[in-house]
């Protein structure tokens, strides 16, 4: 009867163990969209989920269609992460179809939307749409961390304690920088606080740091840009004496510098900013401006170093440095 319960012990051992390291050797599984989501799940989750980012730097969102790829790697998935409002255009149909089974997708603007922080854009005709880009003001993005947290916490409750204890050190950076981008910021002069980019995406970035913004494209990049549209823009540039317009990292550079040879034309003049910004994607990922803290940040150095103004220096607690060749480049 002894040799018996040994025997009985020894197999439910051997049952745990293999438990234990079918559990190490099985991580979460995350499949994310954006590049701002996959950073996300870094940030929160770092080795403890098997992470499968469909998008890369410099990719658009809203014209990228998932490939046979994609669409195995969600089937076999544990959560997928998208940023929602229609910014993923292409992927509607697939995440109706994922939506039926027992995969968990979390759509980190799901809480901004229900705070009533969506901005709404007049697309005239009666039309109004709401504006994706939510992610440009850091206080949503704290909205999306708590939401994303709390999904990994549910969906893996062996790791909840540190999945919310990386998301409550990260919404303190995001606080942070918050406030050192609305101070660096308050530094343009009133009557020059304006961002004119290739596409509208930059909303909520201008509205959570008092700027105007004014595109050439209208919210999705699938917009094509008509004559009309650049000569408006043209015509905004020179009446309000506009000194500098930017290209984004993610859209063609065409129409800008068809506003910029527009309004020489017109006898005026415009400069190109220092470098890109960032819009609908962040850079790569070893890159400064391949992390959301680094992409705000470098936007922000951007928009001052293109107006002349000076850089403060980041916080020491958001972790991050600018690189010297990013400075030196004025």
């Amino acid at each position: 009867m002894k040799t018996l319960m040994r025997i009985v012990a020894v197999l439910a051992l051997l049952l745990v163990f293999t438990a234990v390291g079918f559990a190490q050797s099985d991580p979460l599984k995350v499949v994310t969209t954006t590049t701002q989501a996959a950073d996300l799940a870094r940030v929160l989750a770092g080795d403890l989920i098997e992470l499968t980012p469909l998008m890369g730097a410099g990719v658009d969102p809203h014209l990228y269609k998932p490939t046979e790829a994609d669409i195995v790697a969600m089937n076999e998935t544990d959560i997928i992460v998208t940023s929602g409002l229609h910014l993923e255009g292409q992927f509607g149909e697939v995440l109706e179809s994922l939506a039926e089974s027992n995969v968990v997708i979390v759509t980190l603007a799901e809480e901004v939307q229900m705070q009533g922080f969506v901005l709404k854009l007049d697309m005239g005709n009666d039309v109004v749409v709401d504006d994706p880009h939510f992610w440009f003001d850091p206080r949503n993005f704290q909205l999306a961390t708590t939401t994303f947290a709390d999904a990994l916490s549910a969906t893996d409750p062996t790791h909840a304690e540190t999945y919310q204890a990386n998301a409550t050190d990260y919404l303190t950076k995001l606080d942070l920088l918050f406030t050192w981008a609305q101070e660096a910021l308050a530094q343009i002069p009133t009557e020059q606080r304006v961002l004119v980019t290739s596409h509208d995406a930059f909303g909520y970035y201008a509205d959570a740091f008092g700027l105007e913004v004014r595109s050439v494209q209208g919210i999705s990049t699938a917009d094509e840009a008509g004559v009309g549209d650049i000569q408006a823009v043209v015509d905004f540039i020179v009446e309000r004496n506009v000194p500098v317009l930017f290209v984004e990292s993610s859209v063609p550079p065409q129409t800008i510098n068809a506003v910029q040879q527009g309004v020489l034309a017109k006898g005026g003049k415009v400069d190109l900013g220092v470098r890109v910004l960032y819009s609908d994607a962040m850079g790569e990922v070893d890159a400064f401006g391949g992390n959301y803290l680094g992409m705000i940040a470098e936007n922000t150095l951007t928009i001052l170093q293109s107006f002349g103004l000076p850089v403060p220096p980041l916080p020491d607690e958001l972790g991050i440095v600018f690189p010297a060749e990013l400075l030196e480049e004025n």
